[in-house]
């Protein structure tokens, strides 16, 4: 599979499919590019798609100590790798990335964001304000399952006997390999509120929600009010794990569009 070198010396694995306007894929929480497999299998019908796997994440490297920065630096060779400049997808968190990228001054010349996971006060409850202590705590005594749930019940907000049940589930021991890099996550996040910089982001932007989960939709509302170049688009009925069938022909028209 293809791969390139961050500033540091950091490998990132990618996979790139299709042809047409150069779009790279940005996944999250306890996830590799897999969880956009299927979204970059679509998409390649009208569209070059770079799917990476972002540092300490399936086969990409992970060279210590973490920054955001370096972050942005792999972004930017895999942006680099694409030809120079792309549009760029954040699914979920990994909005939180791209708009610290573009705010950079990353060759970004379209973004498109699912359900950005801001948390506007007063629509959930907080985040714990040591929620990065705890997961890094977890992560020093190995504990990479309470790391997952952590994650889930208290950034993703699902409640505890929902997660407990899912621990039981196929698909858990997946998501452990992962864990790790919930606390590159929750640097990324911050304290979980719109950063200032969304403010000065005058590329063309589209931030999509499923209207099924309301706090969601109110963080889609307000990133979209606090960009100067966006729109709005409701793929109605979506859940937050979102069907890349109902998610791809919105984000191949945005890309594609003149």
């Amino acid at each position: 599979m293809p791969s390139t070198t961050s500033a540091d010396g950091t490998v990132i694995d990618f996979d790139q499919l299709g042809d047409g306007p150069a779009v790279v894929l940005i996944c999250a929480g306890p996830t590799d590019r897999n969880s956009n497999g299927e979204l970059a299998g679509l998409l390649a019908a009208s569209c070059t798609v770079l799917n990476y796997d972002r540092r300490g994440r399936g086969q990409s490297g992970d060279t210590a100590p973490y920054s955001v920065q370096r972050e942005i630096e792999d972004l930017d060779a895999v942006i680099t790798a694409a030809g120079g400049s792309a549009a760029v997808f954040g699914n979920s968190g990994g909005a939180f990335l791209a708009v610290q990228a573009v705010a950079t001054g990353l060759p970004i010349t379209k973004l498109a964001f699912w359900e950005p996971p801001y948390i506007i006060e007063g629509t959930r409850p907080a985040v714990p304000a040591d929620y990065r202590e705890q997961q890094e705590k977890l992560l020093a005594e190995g504990r990479h399952g309470d790391m997952v749930e952590l994650f889930l019940t208290k950034a993703v907000g699902m409640p505890a006997e929902v997660v407990a049940g899912m621990r039981q589930a196929p698909f858990w021991p997946y998501m452990e390999p992962t864990a790790p890099a919930l606390v590159y996550d929750a640097i990324v996040a911050g304290d979980f509120s719109i950063p200032d910089e969304v403010s000065s982001i005058d590329v063309p932007t589209v931030v999509l929600d499923g209207g099924t989960t309301p706090w969601l939709t109110t963080s889609a509302d307000a990133v979209a009010a606090k960009l100067p170049n966006a729109q709005r688009q409701t793929l109605a009925g979506q859940q937050h794990n979102v069907e890349a069938a109902a998610l791809a022909p919105a984000v191949a028209t945005f890309v594609t569009a003149g």
